[in-house]
């Protein structure tokens, strides 16, 4: 029953995530598939470049709070199993969804801003740290590909480092935490590509969309 319950979590989370809010932006906006244009991405970043500031903040926010929202799910339906690890599933769940959503096609974004909002509910401390790291990078380079890859990348880091310290090692949780980093790894590969070769969008480089 308790596999059962965790089960049923994933599954709302990865729906929960499916829901593309810069794909609603563009069509509520400007009647446009925000994945035709600018990077072809449905994120928070494209919806920046597409439908400008207050479109792109709010994408930010809503995809960020499905993370959130999915992590409590798998806490609050965990039953008997640990509620770190069922709510890291759920997180992982939502990212998913994000990423291939089942409503629109399985065409969807790279999950940041929901990737953020799962691990700051899951390790919260980490993840301020790690944020940081990651603001610094973007207002230094404009980048924000590799500002995201600097978060999910120091956030393992760290949550390893202070497990290893405190004699906590999680190595299921662990396990999920570096799932969700190799997946953001994974999705960003064109953008690792357009980075070594100097070629990648910097943050603020607007479309125009008629």
């Amino acid at each position: 029953m308790d596999m059962l319950q965790v089960a049923g979590a994933v599954l709302v989370a990865y729906l929960l995530g499916s829901i593309s809010f810069s794909y609603l932006a563009g069509q509520l906006l400007k009647k446009l598939d925000i994945r035709d244009h600018g990077s072809g991405n449905a994120g928070a970043t494209n919806t920046l470049r597409v439908l400008g500031k207050g479109p792109a903040i709010v994408v930010l926010l809503l995809d960020a709070g499905k993370g959130v929202a999915a992590v409590w799910i798998g806490f609050l339906m965990s039953g008997g199993i640990d509620p770190l690890l069922a709510g890291s599933l759920a997180g992982l769940a939502s990212i998913l969804g994000h990423n291939w959503p089942v409503f629109f096609g399985f065409r969807g974004g790279k999950g940041v801003a929901t990737t953020i909002g799962v691990l700051a509910t899951l390790i919260f401390f980490p993840a301020l740290i790690s944020g940081f790291i990651a603001l610094l990078s973007i207002v230094l380079t404009r980048y924000v590909s590799l500002g995201s890859l600097l978060f999910v990348f120091s956030v393992l880091i760290i949550t390893v480092a202070y497990d290893l310290a405190s004699d906590t090692l999680n190595l299921m949780f662990l396990f999920v935490l570096a799932l969700i980093a190799f997946l953001s790894f994974w999705r960003h590969r064109t953008n690792i590509e357009r980075l070594t070769g100097g070629t990648e969008s910097r943050l603020g480089q607007k479309v125009n969309v008629q």
